[in-house]
């Protein structure tokens, strides 16, 4: 009898608690088969994206249109039932797109040829700059060292991405590239996007989201291939760029929706994307699919009076097109507060669409949590594969609060490459926007959203700043930060 006190006792212990374990694991799969039910028979977010893009079209941060946005989505969190719904002002350089033109002239003749260019964002206001082409290829650190005794002086022809790369390198932002060529003396660049059809395309040159000191424009990939073959024909090749663009201060707005939570109020979820666009096209994927994903599941929560734990905060961000201007200001205003020790998690959807897991970004703790919640998720809809990730980034909105040591996780996405090649173009539409998909996303976050709120307790927990700079080295981020003016620990 005394050999078997000590099973009753461990009986006693574990089945009271295995029982709780299963009611818990009950109730959240009971939370998810309503927000299944919710999205499949009354999914919004599809129709509002349409007409967002109809009625406003493009979203450029401190254009009328950018206002307009950010009234919209104000304007449906009060109508789905928030009451604590603001907006949090900051206030940006604003940079808009005038004129460009871009002529290659061989120095041999008289012959020249116009292509057709873009600028990209806080290109000077005005450039008129003539100067030698000289090939950088994918305009990573080594080709700029490589040409380092050749630039000065000339004009930068790169790759947007990598060609013809070898395993291993990590492509770099376009503005980092940027950078390089403009610490290598280069008077300008022009870049090679690598999309079909002459698509060209957008996006911020700028690591600092101010005004860069050369022009930087993009062409197409068929005429960055017959620019080349003519550079070894010619051998010497002049590239004549002239821009107006326009740059003046303006007031832009983040738009945040409050969801109180019911136990542990002072702990904050913040889930995020960014509303903001450029202007060639509506916006629609970048990043509509990704912005109107979060305000339908904002209406999804409130539909379902679903009242979890934890606070929720539902954030509309402008500026990140820009240079992550309203994710920055939200952050130093929490930093300046201190309200940011009370945020645990941030899910941030940049074009994020028809999910099948998530990225928990380098966090590896959050894994098994991650897992076990992607498996019921699973359940729902094996569309869903719980193919769980953890690979740490940059250039979105979650940086500033990864680097206020705050864990992130994002979606893992299943779109066709296509649609991912209209990006920061003119080809960026509704019509490139699949219903399903969208439904998917907005459920699929939505249950890991909610389980991230309500859980007992969160794996991982926000690190130190000595410990965000161990995280950010071992993740390989150090050099990008540096050449982004973002590393703040020392060398």
């Amino acid at each position: 009898m005394r050999k078997k006190y000590p099973v009753l006792l461990i009986l006693g212990i574990l089945v009271p608690l295995l029982a709780a374990r299963q009611a818990a694991v009950d109730s959240l799969e009971a939370v998810f088969g309503k927000i299944n039910q919710e999205v499949l028979q009354n999914g919004q977010g599809y129709e509002t994206l349409r007409r967002a893009t109809s009625a406003i079209g493009h979203r450029l941060t401190g254009s009328p249109n950018g206002r307009k946005a950010e009234e919209f989505t104000y304007d449906h969190f009060r109508q789905y039932g928030f009451r604590n719904v603001k907006y949090q002002p900051f206030d940006v350089e604003s940079w808009m797109r005038d004129t460009v033109s871009l002529e290659i002239v061989p120095r041999s003749s008289d012959n020249f040829h116009t292509y057709r260019a873009v600028a990209l964002a806080h290109s000077p206001v005005r450039a008129e700059v003539k100067g030698q082409l000289v090939d950088v290829g994918n305009g990573l650190a080594a080709d700029f060292d490589r040409v380092k005794d050749q630039l000065r002086g000339k004009v930068a022809l790169v790759n947007i991405g990598l060609v013809a790369a070898g395993p291993g390198l990590k492509n770099l932002h376009r503005s980092e590239k940027t950078a390089l060529a403009i610490a290598g003396g280069a008077t300008g660049v022009v870049f090679v996007n690598q999309v079909k059809n002459n698509v060209v395309l957008t996006g911020t040159a700028s690591v600092t989201g101010q005004l860069i000191s050369i022009p930087a424009v993009c062409i197409g990939m068929e005429d960055g291939e017959q620019v080349r073959r003519w550079m070894k024909e010619e051998k010497r090749l002049e590239a004549h760029i002239d821009m107006r663009n326009k740059s003046q201060p303006i007031r832009a707005r983040n738009v945040i929706a409050t969801l109180r939570g019911a136990s542990l109020p002072n702990e904050r979820i913040i889930i995020g994307g960014h509303l903001d666009s450029w202007d060639l096209a509506s916006g629609a994927i970048d990043n509509g699919i990704g912005s109107f994903t979060v305000l339908e599941i904002a209406r999804v929560f409130q539909s379902l009076n679903l009242k979890p734990k934890r606070t929720i905060q539902f954030v509309m961000f402008m500026g990140e097109e820009q240079g992550l201007l309203g994710s920055e200001a939200l952050v130093q205003q929490m930093v300046k507060d201190k309200s940011i020790r009370h945020v645990r998690y941030m899910i941030n959807l940049d074009m994020a669409g028809n999910p099948v897991g998530f990225n928990v970004a380098g966090r590896d703790e959050m894994l098994p949590f991650f897992r076990e919640t992607g498996g019921l998720i699973s359940r729902m809809d094996t569309v869903f594969r719980n193919t769980t990730t953890s690979r740490a980034g940059l250039h979105s909105d979650h940086q500033p609060f990864m680097l206020e040591g705050i864990p992130v996780a994002s979606p893992v996405s299943n779109l066709n490459p296509a649609v991912y090649q209209c990006y920061h173009a003119d080809c960026d539409h509704f019509r490139l926007v699949d219903k399903n998909h969208m439904d998917n996303s907005v459920r699929f976050t939505a249950m890991l959203l909610y389980a991230l709120a309500d859980a007992d307790q969160l794996p991982a927990r926000r690190l130190s700043s000595d410990q965000t700079r161990d995280f950010l080295v071992r993740n390989q981020l150090k050099d990008e930060l540096i050449l982004g003016r973002k590393w703040r620990w020392g060398q």
